[in-house]
This record gives C-alpha cells, structure tokens and sequence, in this order.
C-alpha cells in the first residue's frame, strides 16, 4: 500500500507531507515541527533529482527523511541555544524583582521579627532585613525567591 501511495504521488509526497508538518508548526508552535517539517522538503527535493534512480525506493527515502530529521533537530537545537546566550541591551526585561535591586522606598510595615513591606509603584513587596519601624527609608539590597532583602539608607 505504502509504495501504490509514493508511486502515485512522486516525489511530491514529501513536500506535502513538508508543507503541512510546517502548517501544524503555525498552528501549535513549539519549535520542532519546523525542523521535521524542513527535513521532509530537503527529501522532496532530493526525490526530485533521484526519483529515477532505481536505488531510491520508498525504505531509503524514509531513512534519507529519519537522517535529515535528527541532523536539522540538532542544528535547530544549536542554532536556538546560540540565540539564547546572545547579550542583550535589557538583560532583566522580564525579571521584575531583580530590576528592583537598588531601589529606594519607604516601609509600609516595621521589620520585626525579620519580616516587613515596602510599596513599590503598585505593588506591596514582602521584605526582610534588621529590625527597623515603618516610616523608614529602604534600599533593596537583593532579592531572594520572591523576598526583597533590605538596608536601612
């Protein structure tokens, strides 16, 4: 059944099968269709060129198809993590509570027990430090899963 369907469809059968891995890659992105998507059209095009050879038969398409899968995974992967470690002008765009560090405020709540608040433009931060009353001025000296370490200024 296998070889009546890549008969009939030629080499084409790849790029279809390409076009819509890519088409389920928009439509449920994660970043891993793309590359199967793209080792399914580089086979396609080689069965453009091979399709008369009579060694080219549908058992070494798939494994040609297995081959560039695992080598475009690999280079996807590469290519994603050398993007990762790229510098950035903004390096805690998205990391609010570091981008408070060094910050001035004054306590909402007095530090006893180790334990106060300081408001924050909107929002009412959890903070440890020594033990000082409401009224006075903060810096942030740190931040420590979701604590702000104080000092007084």
């Amino acid at each position: 059944m296998i070889e009546h369907v890549v008969a009939e469809l030629g080499p084409w059968n790849w790029m279809l099968l390409g076009f819509v891995l890519l088409a389920a890659e928009i439509l449920a992105p994660g970043v891993f269709l793309l590359w199967i998507g793209i080792a399914a059209i580089l086979t396609g095009a080689l069965s453009l060129q091979l399709w008369d050879l009579p060694a080219w038969s549908w058992q070494v398409q798939v494994l040609v198809f297995l081959a560039l899968s695992l080598i475009s995974a690999y280079a996807g992967k590469r290519l994603m993590d050398s993007r990762r470690n790229e510098e950035t002008d903004q390096p805690l765009l998205n990391r609010r509570r570091e981008q408070l560090v060094g910050r001035t405020a004054t306590l909402e709540e007095a530090i006893e027990n180790g334990f106060g608040r300081i408001r924050l433009d909107d929002t009412l931060w959890r903070v440890t430090g020594p033990e000082l009353p409401a009224g006075t001025r903060v810096r942030v000296a740190s931040v420590d899963a979701g604590t702000l370490r104080v000092e007084a200024v």
